[in-house]
């Protein structure tokens, strides 16, 4: 496929994906970590204890512990997703209530980058966008940061000057039609 045609007869390049992101994984190391610590806690206070009572006590604790110190970050990594297109970024988040947030490239925005901490080791941060609109936009825990504020700034510059290129085109044309008859007249 060559790409579309839009309404100013001009043909546009088909959006390609240039990165699908997640927070980076050092965010689930602990949780995973913690996992094994719980299983053999629980194991061996299982084969401690004397009633049986007390036994699906214990593994009832082990697994409320399990859910909410393993599974609920896992779930949370595994539902945050930042896609870069050469057209937009996507932002979605969410467990039980999904939430989609799209910015085009072409309505301008700034993009700051924050590392603090493990983050400067690491070489992830936090990728702010603002819209000038709303509060800004982050992109929590990005790995290799300062790549993807360099790729957003690029793709955001592209867009816009083939927009203002566009339009400094269209203004540039005379005008037709029926003001200039009606002007001659």
């Amino acid at each position: 496929m060559t790409g579309s045609v839009d309404t100013t007869g001009a043909t546009r390049v088909p959006e390609q994906v240039i990165v699908r992101l997640r927070p980076h994984a050092r965010r689930v190391f602990m949780p995973n970590l913690l996992l094994p610590v719980i299983v053999g806690a629980a194991s061996w206070g299982a084969f401690t204890v004397d009633e049986l009572w007390q036994v699906f006590a214990v593994l009832a604790a082990a697994v409320g512990l399990i859910l909410l110190f393993w599974a609920v970050p896992m779930v949370r990594w595994l539902n945050t997703r930042y896609t870069l297109t050469t057209r937009r970024l996507i932002i979605q988040r969410g467990i039980l209530a999904r939430h989609r947030h799209e910015m085009l490239h072409s309505r301008g925005y700034d993009v700051a980058v924050r590392q603090a901490g493990l983050q400067l080791l690491f070489r992830s941060g936090d990728v702010l966008v603002n819209t000038g609109l709303d509060r800004p936009v982050m992109l929590r825990d990005v790995p290799s940061a300062r790549l993807v504020q360099q790729a957003l700034s690029d793709l955001m510059e592209a867009s816009t000057s083939s927009v203002a290129a566009q339009r400094r085109r269209d203004a540039a044309e005379p005008p037709t039609g029926s003001l200039r008859r009606d002007r001659e007249s």
